[in-house]
This record gives C-alpha cells, structure tokens and sequence, in this order.
C-alpha cells in the first residue's frame, strides 16, 4: 500500500520541471467572495474575460462548482523565471526610470538579484538623466511564451500522475480512468492566487502577487483540477505562526501523507484516493508597505486590493486605444508591463535565478530603444515577438506606449522621430507623438 500519493505527484511536478507544488481543496474561499465586488465595481477595466458568466448569469471565476462541479482538488504548480539581470529599479542600471530611481531607491534595498549593500550607497548621479531605453517586464523577455512553457509541464505532470496511478495499483488496466484531469494557465475559470495560498506555495502579498519564502514572486502559475478527493489537515495557531514554511511548500521536499482507501482497484472495483491538502502559506509581509508606496500610480489602492484601471501593467498591455491623459506621465518608461511593485519587495532581493533556460532573454529586450519598438513595422514586430507574450499588446499599442516612454524621459533627441511620428498613418500613434511633443517642447 501507498501512503505517500500525494508526494509522489508534487515530485511528478517537479521532475516535470517545476520548482514548486502544492495540493488544494475546491472550496468558497474568502478571499474569492471579493470578486463580484470588484467586477461590479469595474476595478477589472476592459478585460471582459474576468466578466465570464454561466448561463444563469453566475460569475464563473467566483466559484469553480460552476464551470468543474466535478473538481475535488487542485495541484498547483509554480515556475521560477528570474534571470540574471538587473531589476527596473537597480541603481547599477543605467537606464533606470529617473522617477523610480528619485523616489524608491533611496531606502537602502537593492533591487537586484545579489544583495550587495554596496549599491544601495551608489550615487543616483552615476546613473544617465535620462532614460533613452524602455522596459519590458522580465516575465516577457524569454524565448517562449510561459502559457506554452507552463502549459507543457503541467502535461507532463497529468501523463506522470495517471503512470503513478497504474503503478501503485490504483488503477487496474481495463477499469474506467479512475479520476478526470483538466489543466490551465491563466485561462481557466478559477483566481490561481487564490488556490497557490491554500496549496501553499505561498501567501498573497500587498500586492496580490504570490510570495514563496525561497524563491520570492518572479513564479508563474499553473493548475491541474483534479476530481481526487482531499482531507484537509487541521490549521494550528503554531502552523500559522512559525518561522520556518514548512517542508511541503519547498519543491523537492516530502508532503503530508495520504489517506487511501485500503483496497487495491480491480476491474470492476476502482479503488477511492484520497489525497492531502497542503496547509495555507503564512502571511509574512508584516507592516511592510514597500510596495503600496512604490507604484507610480497608486494602483495599490489597498493591501490585497488592485484597481487595475490604474496599473501600469494593465494600460501598456490590457488597454486598447487612448492611455488617459493623466497617467500618462506616471507610466515612466515602460512599455509592456511593469515590475517595480516585486522590484522594491524585499523577499525578491535573495531570489534565486531559474534553472529553465527558456527564460533567458531574446536579444535586445532588456532595456530596449525606444526608437526601435516606436517604428517597429508589423513584419519586424512579427519576427521579434514570435512565441513572445508581448504580442498580446498588438504592434500599435506597443508603438503607443514607447511613445509615450519617450515623453517622460525629457529627452529632446526624441523631438525628430516624434515629429515624424506625428504624421503617422495610425491615428493612436499620431495623437500619442503630438501630445508627447508637447510635453518636451
């Protein structure tokens, strides 16, 4: 008999490439009573996906006994994606947004990979006043679009999950398959975060990113809902407090053990699994706001509450047409995305690089010129960005959001490139070049 089910299938993950897993329940979280309100109040912007309802009107993300009211579990996976490279609001690194580099880097924590005291203490003097470079957010650097790269492990870990169970005799060949599997990245009817807590992978932070103790917040997510029932472990006020994750949040590491049934499957007697959720990720961000006081836009409107309307991330990759005049100016030099609230996060500062090669970045993504991505044409953009998840903003809203990176650099050397950008065929372009003209005049 087979008592360790559930980490023999986190070790399926792992050797599967993943650096974490955990195992969730399905249930009505608190924190997913949140939602409705949220959409109601409009806080998800243009991105009617999050507005996804079942035929009764129900808001599917609210709850998966809408969409999969067979899913008993959830397997939660994480992939670590930092690189070598400096961090968006690193001092060393030249190119660095005059803004974040004035108001957020003073403090005396690097926001590097090596936690060098040295660089805290460099002069922001040494820096360029200017910024001619733009940034694109580290998770979209890599050589494969991480829904591809998730996706992928994520079959493996299903393949190797079903290989277990005819191993362990769960699963006699010629008996109906004993469990249903469905995986997604990003796309499913469930919040991710949400379940990564209660699998404990890690806490949600201030910034409603996920946190692991070791490797930070640079982790992808990915999900297996599975229809293996689980028996929760009671949650001690120890558990809660304690220094140290336990050993089941660390990838690699043992997990509870499993209750399953004792008899073994037979052809016309499948045998029951039971699996063992993992315990919840203690919060640990304390009273640190770091995060809260580092977003240019004030996007953090409350610890765990994002409006997204306001998120740099959201305007350069989620908003189609015109960025509102008056975050404009906030939106610093980034172009797709924006890493500066995991940037200044102190459990970021000792992140480990990844071991998936697949996330090293293309040529020229790490701060590129602005006048390159401003009049990029559509075959070029096509070339650069294949497999890439910077083609989700489209070449004109990419195009849109350099433009408006060379307004807030100050820089006058933009001035010809503008003015021809002012006569541009696409409308969105053009406007975009005329205001940012104004503001270097």
């Amino acid at each position: 008999m087979h008592s360790d089910l559930s980490s023999r299938i986190k070790q399926c993950a792992i050797d599967a490439g993943f650096h974490l897993c955990g195992i969730a329940p399905v249930s009505n979280f608190h924190e997913l009573q949140v939602f409705p309100n949220w959409i109601a109040d409009g806080k998800h912007g243009e991105m009617k996906y999050m507005e996804a309802r079942t035929d009764a009107g129900e808001l599917k993300r609210e709850t998966l006994a809408r969409v999969a009211p067979w899913a008993r579990s959830v397997i939660v996976c994480a992939l670590n994606y930092n690189t070598a490279h400096p961090y968006s609001t690193d001092p060393t690194n030249v190119e660095t947004d005059a803004f974040v580099r004035a108001g957020f880097v003073a403090d005396g924590f690097p926001r590097n990979n090596k936690d060098q005291s040295a660089t805290a203490s460099k002069s922001h003097s040494d820096a360029t006043p200017y910024a001619t470079q733009g940034w694109i957010s580290r998770y979209a650097w890599g050589h494969e679009d991480y829904h591809n790269s998730v996706l992928r492990r994520l079959r493996d870990t299903e393949n190797a999950l079903r290989a277990l169970l005819v191993e362990t005799g769960y699963w006699a060949p010629g008996t109906d398959d004993p469990i249903q599997l469905r995986s997604y990245v990003d796309t499913g009817p469930l919040i991710e975060r949400v379940y990564a807590k209660y699998a404990g992978i890690g806490w949600i932070a201030k910034n409603t990113c996920i946190i692991n103790q070791q490797l930070g917040s640079w982790l992808f997510l990915g999900v297996i809902l599975t229809s293996l029932e689980v028996t929760k472990l009671e949650v001690t006020k120890k558990d809660a407090t304690k220094n140290e994750a336990p050993e089941k949040y660390v990838a690699g590491k043992d997990g509870a053990k499993d209750h399953v049934a004792q008899s073994r499957a037979t052809k016309n007697h499948p045998a029951k699994i039971t699996l063992t959720a993992d315990l919840p990720a203690p919060d640990r961000c304390g009273t640190c706001t770091r995060c809260i006081a580092a977003c240019p836009t004030q996007a953090i409107i409350a610890p765990g509450e994002l409006d997204a309307r306001l998120c740099i991330s959201y305007l350069t990759i989620e908003k189609r047409g015109e960025i509102p005049a008056a975050l404009r100016s906030l939106m610093g030099r980034h172009v797709f995305g924006c890493d500066i609230c995991q940037d200044v996060c102190p459990w970021n500062r000792k992140s480990p690089i990844t071991s998936a090669a697949e996330f090293e970045p293309r040529e020229k993504l790490v701060n590129p010129d602005l006048d390159w991505l401003a009049e990029m044409q559509p075959e070029e953009f096509q070339t650069v960005f294949r497999g890439s998840p910077v083609r989700r903003a489209k070449l004109s809203g990419l195009r849109r959001n350099a433009v408006i990176a060379m307004a807030n650099s100050a820089n006058k050397k933009f001035i010809p490139t503008l003015k021809k950008l002012s006569e541009d065929p696409d409308p969105l372009i053009s406007d975009h070049a005329k205001w940012a003209l104004t503001q270097l005049a």
